[in-house]
């Protein structure tokens, strides 16, 4: 890994249990691996501070999802905080969320054939999903489409578990 990518990643996530308390066994798995490789792999820099590596907080208040970044840990301040509407994003979400659950029905009961074809059709939502949550983020936050991808299961779990 370059310097670059050294610096412009994040090293840490943390989800607010207050915010969002425990779901599913389908829905926290899909949060611990969503975490799990953002702090694996994950291209993350703030425009202000192209120097990291960054921590990222994640809360939900009144319905808005709170991203509070800090340098190196997330015992640091925060040093940006961005505050996101999730109404935008209502849509893709709950597009998301049907054919998730339409994914996990058919990983236990279908064909290989009808798991595929609704794994395209998931894959095609999240891609959805991500591109307009890189869209929001302009500006604010630079990610990859990788890290775009990741983010946004996170937040569509976490607007899950918000919602239920």
């Amino acid at each position: 890994m370059c310097a670059d990518r050294l610096s412009q990643r994040l090293v840490a996530v943390h989800l607010d249990e207050a915010s969002f308390g425990r779901g599913h066994p389908d829905v926290e798995h899909e949060r611990r691996t969503a975490i799990y490789d953002l702090v694996e792999e994950s291209l993350f820099w703030l425009p202000n501070y192209p120097e990291g590596p960054f921590a990222l907080h994640i809360s939900l208040v009144d319905n808005r999802l709170v991203m509070a970044i800090s340098l190196h840990t997330l015992q640091e301040p925060p040093v940006f905080t961005h505050v996101l509407s999730l109404t935008p994003l209502r849509r893709v979400v709950r597009d998301y969320h049907a054919i998730c659950e339409s994914y996990y029905e058919a990983i236990r009961n279908a064909s290989p054939s009808r798991i595929e074809t609704v794994d395209m059709a998931r894959r095609g939502i999240h891609n959805e999903g991500a591109e307009l949550l890189k869209e929001r983020l302009d500006g604010k936050m630079n990610v990859d489409d990788n890290t775009a991808r990741r983010l946004f299961t996170l937040i569509s779990v976490l607007y899950w578990k918000a919602r239920t």
